[in-house]
Parts: C-alpha cells; sequence; structure tokens
C-alpha cells in the first residue's frame, strides 16, 4: 500500500481551521449532552455554535480554549469556576440560563458522580475540621451579611404566609411556624444546635417564655447573639455556647437545628442522633430543618468547594437516619421549597443593591461567586433539585397534637 507522504507534512493553514472545527465539534457535544437548550456558545476565536432548536435566549461566551474543554470535563465544577474567574460571561438574563441548566437531563458519567457522593458520605468531620468549615463561611464578616440579610439577621428559609409578605415579616413567621410546631410551653428547656446571629433562640424566650441553650461554632455569630441578648435583657433566660452540638450535654424538652444539618455530614447522622437522644426527656420532642433532595445526590463541587466545604445534602430517607436508631418518631414533613426560593430572591436582590460595596470589601471574583451561588440556588429550588425538609419528631410518650389547627392561629403576644 503506498502511503500519500504529503499526509504526515505539516500544514499551518490547515492546523488553526481543524482546531477550530474540533472546537465547534465540541461544543456542538456540549449543547447535544444538555438536550439542545436555547442557548449560544460563542467560543473564544468569535465563532458561534447554537441548537438550532429554537432561538437563543441567552449567550455563553468562553474566553479561552481551555473553558470549553472543563465545561466538557466536568461542567459541575468547571461552570462555576470560569464565571468566578470572568472567563465564562453570560450575556442574557442568569437566572433564566441557570434553570435550563438545571432542567436539562444529567446526561454526564453517573459512576463518577456515584464516587464523588460516596466521598462526602464518607467524610469524616472531626471538631477542628467543622470549625474551620463553619467559620470560613460563616465568619466573613457580620457587616457583609447585616447588607443582605433580613433585620434579624436569619440566614435560612423563611416562611411566606402570603407571597407579598416581606422577607421581615415571612422570617418572623418561620419562627413562629416552627415553634407552633413543637408546641413550646412557657418554662420548658430549649437546646438549639447551630443557632446563627441567635434570632430565632432570643425570639424562643421572649414569646413563648421558655429558657435556650444554643450551641454555634462560628466566631462571629457567636459574639453577635451574646451582644444583643445582653442588649434586650434576655441574657439570663437564653444561653449562647460557643461549642460544637456534640458538645451538648444537660436534658431538655425540646431540640431544634434550624439549617446546621447540611454541615453535620452524613457519616455523622448516627452521632447526632446520639446527641438528641441524650439530650431529650422522656416525653421531649424536636425539629430538623434542612436543605433535602429528593433522591440521594452529590454537593455540587463548585458549592462544596467555595461557598459551603465540608457540606452534604441529604435525601428524606437520609436524614431519618439521624432519628430512627433512637426510636424517634417522625410527626410531621413539610417542603418549603418554594418559601426557600423567594427568600433566595429577596437575598439577590438586597446582594445586588450591595454590589459595589461588598466588591470593595472583597474583590470582583467573590461578587461573582456569590453572586452565582444565590442565583443557582433559586434555580435549584424552582425546579425541585432540592428541597426544604421540615420534621417534626418525637419520644412515643409525647402526646402529639390530634390536629394542625394549631398552626394557624396568630402568633403568640409577649410573654
Amino acid at each position: 500500500m503506498r502511503v500519500d507522504p504529503t499526509l504526515f507534512r505539516w500544514a499551518p493553514a490547515r492546523a488553526p481551521q481543524r482546531l477550530r472545527a474540533a472546537e465547534r465539534w465540541a461544543a456542538r457535544q456540549l449543547l447535544e449532552a444538555l438536550d439542545d437548550p436555547p442557548l449560544r456558545l460563542v467560543l473564544w476565536n468569535g465563532e458561534s455554535v447554537s441548537s438550532g432548536a429554537s432561538p437563543p435566549v441567552a449567550t455563553l461566551r468562553l474566553r479561552g480554549p481551555g473553558v470549553l474543554l472543563g465545561l466538557l470535563a466536568n461542567p459541575a465544577l468547571h461552570f462555576g469556576e470560569a464565571y468566578t474567574q470572568g472567563r465564562l460571561e453570560i450575556e442574557g438574563d442568569l437566572q433564566r440560563v441557570l434553570e435550563i441548566l438545571f432542567d436539562a437531563p444529567k446526561n454526564g458519567n453517573r459512576l463518577w458522580d456515584e464516587l464523588v457522593r460516596w466521598r462526602q458520605i464518607c467524610a469524616r468531620h472531626s471538631l477542628r475540621r467543622a470549625r474551620h468549615d463553619v467559620q470560613s463561611h460563616y465568619d466573613l464578616g457580620n457587616e457583609f451579611y447585616a447588607l443582605w440579610l433580613d433585620r434579624e439577621m436569619s440566614y435560612t428559609c423563611a416562611y411566606f404566609p402570603f407571597p407579598e409578605a416581606s422577607l421581615e415579616d415571612a422570617q418572623l413567621a418561620k419562627f413562629d411556624h416552627v415553634c407552633k410546631k413543637l408546641r413550646l410551653r412557657r418554662g420548658e428547656r430549649v437546646v438549639e444546635a447551630g443557632c446563627g446571629w441567635g434570632a430565632f433562640a432570643l425570639h424562643m424566650a421572649r414569646h413563648y417564655g421558655v429558657s435556650v441553650t444554643a450551641f454555634n461554632i462560628s466566631r462571629e455569630q457567636i459574639q453577635h447573639a451574646r451582644e444583643r441578648a445582653r442588649r434586650e435583657g434576655l441574657d439570663e433566660r437564653v444561653e449562647f455556647v460557643a461549642d460544637d452540638y456534640r458538645n451538648i450535654c444537660g436534658k431538655y424538652d425540646v431540640f431544634v437545628s434550624i439549617g446546621m444539618l447540611e454541615h453535620v455530614g452524613r457519616a455523622h447522622y448516627r452521632e447526632l442522633g446520639d446527641v438528641i437522644d441524650g439530650a431529650l426527656t422522656s416525653a421531649g420532642r424536636g425539629l430538623l430543618h434542612s436543605i433535602g433532595r429528593s433522591r440521594p445526590r452529590a454537593m455540587n463541587p463548585w458549592i462544596e468547594r467555595r461557598i459551603f466545604p465540608g457540606a452534604y445534602i441529604p435525601s428524606l430517607r437520609e436524614l431519618l437516619l439521624v432519628l430512627e436508631p433512637w426510636n424517634l418518631s417522625m410527626l410531621d414533613v413539610e417542603d418549603l421549597r418554594f418559601h426557600y426560593a423567594k427568600t433566595l430572591e429577596h437575598w439577590l436582590e438586597r446582594f445586588e443593591k450591595h454590589a459595589s460595596r461588598i466588591e470593595y470589601r472583597f474583590d470582583a471574583s467573590f461578587v461573582r461567586a456569590w453572586r452565582l451561588y444565590l442565583a443557582s440556588s433559586i434555580a435549584a429550588f424552582r425546579c425541585g433539585s432540592v428541597q426544604l425538609f421540615q420534621v417534626l419528631f418525637a419520644r412515643p410518650g409525647y402526646p402529639a397534637a390530634w390536629t394542625r389547627s394549631h398552626l394557624y392561629g396568630a402568633p403568640l403576644a409577649e410573654v
């Protein structure tokens, strides 16, 4: 067989053409993997690629050949990395783009996804590691969070009695919604694991007449909570403990955790259940409020790397592993994912109003990362990729409510 020797000659004129053809092919493969979404990709050389199935609603501009390779290799990680670094620009509605991507079929490497999930499941969170992970997120500065949270500094899902409610009213409504589920009574003892800036603990003490011991390992949050308790004259009824939930001791009528389970780590669920079992009286009850999933899946690697290190979002079945070994009965489950989407909409709107101040304090990549985190969280809750579970549980001897009518009465007056 005679081989044409010209095939092995360097053809500089052809090389760029072949490279551009390969890039176009790779871009089409990416769009096909996403089920041909109405998006246009503009490559680093200026060439444009779209599916043609429907008119594009936005343009994704890739600043360099490495961006496309990263998206093909690991889109869940490299989309966030490229956007944060400014190597991926979105021309159009960011929220709409993210919802399109969340609705796209997940045609990635399922084996790889499962390996990532098992790594996250098996991750052990020592006291030192847990403290580092929590402080890396929550100790960015109280002034930063005060720019875009509500007056109470509540950094968890609000409860909107009606869609037009303000964020401030919705956060207070969430406090009352949880207190009513727990049927708090004056004089009871409550332990809270992961208390944030302390607003809920103070609300329980002020409006429901209970004494609260609240645990937190964030330096800035616990300092803010203690100062507020002294300022409002509640420091004798609320104790803020700068310690890990694993060191809870004593007996309580109620255990409550709002937005902490995501940081516990799947490998420590039985340990958390042991703490709850040891803390509750023979007729005690409790509530877990946590972001969750409809089925087990790995935590988004970019969120885990850049926003919430060490975090894991459980399915409802996984969440119940905290309760089942200790014969704690599940009394009520509510999914508030649409409430969390609306909460995040308020947060993102406020964040954008102060974006220039935040950029001055940190930098442009920080602003882009948090914008993407908040916007992608909205898309995830809207599309059902994640849920928000409130799980009420109790000892078998607890006299549970006969109906849910107590949940929808008027808020209690101050006691």
